[in-house]
This record gives C-alpha cells, structure tokens and sequence, in this order.
C-alpha cells in the first residue's frame, strides 16, 4: 500500500491525495507535508479499552506498532473463542505502522474485538489486516476507533472467505483529524455470507471515512450491508460502499444502505455507494439518505413533555439502534450500544 511505503521510506511523494479516485474524499497528501519520524516504544496501556467490558478468552495489543505477542491469531476447527486485539497509539507528532493476520480454521466460530485508541496529538498511524476464513468457519469483527482530533489514522483489511463461511462486521468511529478505515472483502459465492455494517458520530472538525468493497466471486452469495452517520460542526463523514458481481457470480443476492443525520449546516456527508454487476440472474440494489432529524416527530416528542435535547438524543439512538442491534454477540452488542449512546450525549 502506498501509506505503507511512505511511512517505511518516511517519503510524503508516496502517500495518495485528491488525484486518487479512491482518496479524493481523504486527502492524505493534502494534509500531511512530511511524514513524521519513528514513533518510539511505547509503555503497556493501563485497563481494557472501549470493549473492555466485554469478556475475551485471547488477547493481543499492539502500542506504537510493536507487538506484545504473535504477530498472527488463529482460530482452531471447531473452537469457538473471543479474541481482543488492541492498537494503541502514544505518540506525539511521529509515525507508526502494525500489520496482523487472522485464520478462522473449518467450523471455528471468533469473536474480534478490535479497537483503535490513541494519546497523545498528530501522529500518524497505520494498521494492515488480513482475515482469513476456511469452510464454515464465522468470525463477528466488531471494531471500535477512538483517537485524538488531530491525528491521521488509516486500517484496511483484506478479508478472504470460503464457501459456507459467515462474516460479519460492525464499525464505530468518532473519527479524528483524517481517519480511514477500509475492508476489502473477496466474496465466493457457495453459500457464504456477508453483514458489514458501520456507525460514525462525528463532531467538531473530526473527518472519518468508512469505505467497503465487496466482490462477489461465484454462486449463490449474500451480502448485507447498512451504514448510518451522524455529523455536527465542522465535522466531514465518507461513505463509501462498492459491490463488484464478477462474471459467472449467478444468484448473488447483495444490499446495500447509508443513511446520515446532518445536525448543522457546516457539517458535511459525502457518500459514493456503488453496484458494477457483470452477471445477469443477480438481485442486487442500493440506498443513500442525507437529511436532518424528523421535525414532526421532534414536535410530537416535546409535546408530550420531553426537552428538546432529551427528545433528539432518543430519535438518534432509534436511527443508530438498526445497525447496533445487527450485532450477534450479546456482550460486543450492549458494549456498542453504550458506546454509541455516550458518543451521543457528546454531540448533543
């Protein structure tokens, strides 16, 4: 990847910019002049993270890059497990990078539970996946990023299934400075099945861009996908959701939605949902909605008592309430739910 070799090479000629298609909504190149430094080594973080209350049966965390275990995690035929895996910044104005890999063997059922946290101001931070799913297995990714407001942050992933297997993720950012997350999903068709969904609740001058694609392989695949947003200020959302049906990709049935809440005029939503449909037998479709809260069901609310903020806090947590309930897992679902709710009553 290109930020991977800029950071590597400490080279901003590297970095994409408003040129690339894929980047012109996340200009990297735009808001970096140079790359900084190495971070240094960073010191064990303290407690469990924003899904620390959910419990894990393995984990792992990384601080500034450097990794306290296995650069890898595999999930064993069979086992069901809860996997929490920790990227954590403490830098100040450097530049770091973590790579990882995750295998869920045949018939594994994981849990992930992903986090992004960062101290400290303007670092630069770059994190690369690749997931990995045999026959049958399952894996839910449920990833929550909190970072500074003057940080630049991108993760990808790389996400690789099999025929039978089910995966399922679920993305929640406050965003930052720049923040990107990417999933990029090769889908086989063969009974296997996809829910990724994502939630972003931004405020202030925070940017975050949530950006999927989805490329069916072969026959008889499924994937759903629902994203909502929330933006206030200055704040800038990006959405954007692109479903590849390859030739041959007969009886793909594919469904994607984004839906955003623009709360002040100075916020902004930019949203690239896209289907490129190269099969004939496919039942394929999309939605995008960009609007403000429901002023007749604000008025009914505050006409039976409720203060207006009280009454918009609620409308906002029923519009959120539709992805976080997606969430299998009981645990990872109350823990998003909390989350989303405090990110909320931040905003308000």
């Amino acid at each position: 990847m290109m930020l991977a070799r800029a950071i590597a090479e400490q080279d901003v000629a590297h970095l994409p910019g408003r040129r690339d298609e894929a980047w012109k909504y996340t200009d990297l190149r735009g808001a970096l002049r140079a790359v900084p430094g190495p971070s240094p080594r960073g010191v064990a973080p303290v407690g469990l993270g924003p899904l620390g209350a959910v419990e894990a049966d393995h984990a792992i965390t990384f601080v500034n890059g450097r990794c306290d275990g296995e650069g890898s995690f595999e999930a064993r035929a069979g086992e069901t497990a809860t996997f929490r895996l920790r990227f954590v910044s403490q830098a100040e104005e450097t530049s770091h990078q973590a790579a990882f890999a995750v295998t869920v063997q045949a018939g594994a059922t994981l849990t992930l539970l992903e986090t992004y946290e960062g101290s400290g101001s303007a670092y630069l931070a770059n994190v690369n996946l690749d997931i990995w799913l045999a026959e049958g297995a399952s894996l839910e990714r449920i990833v929550v990023l909190e970072e500074p407001d003057d940080a630049v942050s991108v993760s990808s992933a790389e996400v690789e299934l099999s025929a039978e297997s089910a995966y399922a993720q679920t993305v929640l950012t406050r965003g930052a400075r720049l923040q990107r997350h990417e999933t990029r999903l090769h889908h086989p068709g063969g009974g296997a099945t996809v829910r990724i969904d994502g939630v972003y609740l931004l405020g202030a001058r925070r940017h975050a861009d949530l950006t999927t694609v989805v490329t069916h392989e072969g026959v008889g695949g499924v994937t759903s996908q629902l994203t909502k947003g929330v933006a206030r200020d200055q704040a800038r959302g990006v959405f954007q959701g692109k479903i590849v049906v390859s030739h041959g990709a007969d009886r793909t049935d594919a469904r994607m939605g984004h839906h955003a809440l623009l709360l002040t005029d100075g916020a902004e939503i930019d949203a690239k949902p896209e289907l490129e449909i190269y099969a004939d037998d496919v039942s394929c479709a999309h939605g995008n909605t960009v609007g403000a809260l429901d002023e007749d069901a604000l008025f009914y609310m505050r006409q039976r008592g409720l203060p207006e903020a009280q009454a918009r806090a609620m409308l906002m947590q029923a519009f959120l309430g539709e992805v976080t309930d997606r969430i299998a897992h009981e645990g990872a679902r109350h823990a998003a739910q909390a989350w989303a709710a405090a990110e909320l009553g931040a905003l308000s």
